[in-house]
């Protein structure tokens, strides 16, 4: 008895195919990764890093600022209005009529936002937000000479507590 095996084409071969698809998903991970190298940004790199570094001493100047001053700051966000109420007590400090509230990304620079707060009541301001916030965000308070910084969850978390980052010593 003769058995008859049947030749077929190379590309009609499932091996064939799947010995071509292996070394292809690593061309087409490859070809994706250089995309996305060349049309993202390396937003945290620092150009400068030395000014960087010599401004900080003149931000924990401003967080000593707040201290002295016995700032506290309540933050009320509301999303669905995109409205943002600040209560700022001081013991001894004469309130400014306009703070800066900046809401920045963790990682992404791109999406912060700076909010002017004006003054409504005596220890009360308010503002507008202009864009989406969600997930998490460092909220700056600022304005004259000092900052109070804090961190903020939304929509989880509307609300924070903001006191100052330093706390004097004895």
């Amino acid at each position: 008895m003769q058995t008859h095996e049947i030749k077929h084409p190379w590309y009609r071969e499932p091996w064939v195919w799947l010995l071509i698809a292996l070394p292809m998903t690593a061309v087409v991970g490859g070809m994706i990764t250089i995309y996305i190298a060349v049309t993202t940004s390396d937003g945290l790199v620092e150009d400068d890093y030395y000014k960087r570094g010599m401004a900080i001493n003149r931000d924990l100047a401003r967080d000593r600022a707040a201290a002295d001053h016995r700032l506290q700051a309540h933050l009320d966000v509301d999303l669905n209005y995109r409205r943002v109420v600040l209560t700022l007590r001081s013991q001894d400090y004469d309130l400014p009529d306009t703070v800066s509230l900046a809401f920045l990304h963790p990682t992404q620079a791109g999406h912060d936002q700076t909010v002017v707060l004006q003054k409504v009541d005596v220890d009360r301001y308010s503002g507008t937000v202009s864009g989406l916030l969600h997930g998490n965000w460092y909220v700056q308070l600022s304005a004259d000479d000092w900052r109070l910084s804090g961190a903020l969850q939304l929509p989880q978390a509307a609300t924070v507590v903001v006191l100052p980052a330093y706390t004097p010593g004895p």
